[in-house]
């Protein structure tokens, strides 16, 4: 290898592991507005997913999933661990295996997706259930299906917007990032 090829290779390292670093400094920004107005939590967590979604169409390999996690645990220093939660159990991932999910055939791939997401799903509410709520202070555990049956709802039009979102970037936008 030439020194020409190595200073290239090293420049391209450098300018990923650069990329990288602010995509996870964002989805902090992101999550810590979502901590503050805790009204937008998981429209936060979801928006910092997007990231991830960057980091995979980008780069693949391990930069998705270092952006993940470097943003996932410095969210936990974030003084409401709401959005955080919600982005380590589900939504920062998610988008990750989203790509290698989908090269089965759709309906393997469906349930692929629902196994996961009721996985998550149960983890977050258990979760809530031990960790957050207030010590002494109860939540019938009809409200816990109720919000189980309204994600389920949910979940379907979150992957489909996902998808639109990364068919977008790759048809429209990624021209004018020019990152490569």
């Amino acid at each position: 290898m030439t020194q020409k090829n190595r200073n290239e290779t090293n420049s391209m390292r450098t300018k990923r592991l650069a990329v990288c670093a602010m995509l996870s400094a964002l989805g902090v920004v992101i999550l810590g507005i979502g901590s503050v107005v805790s009204v937008m939590d998981i429209s936060m967590a979801v928006i910092a997913s997007l990231f991830c979604v960057f980091a995979v169409i980008e780069y693949g390999g391990s930069a998705p999933w270092l952006v993940f996690l470097v943003t996932g645990i410095l969210s936990l220093l974030l003084p409401q661990k709401a959005p955080a939660a919600m982005y380590l159990l589900f939504f920062g991932y998610y988008p990750i295996l989203k790509e290698k999910i989908e090269k089965h055939r759709k309906s393997v791939a469906w349930v692929i997706k629902e196994a996961i997401f009721q996985v998550a799903l149960a983890i977050m509410l258990l979760l809530y259930h031990f960790v957050f709520m207030a010590p002494g202070t109860t939540t019938p555990w009809t409200m816990y299906v109720l919000l189980a049956l309204i994600a389920e709802i949910v979940f379907p039009i979150y992957d489909v917007a996902l998808t639109r979102l990364i068919t977008l970037y790759l048809f429209r936008l990624r021209k004018r990032f020019r990152i490569k």
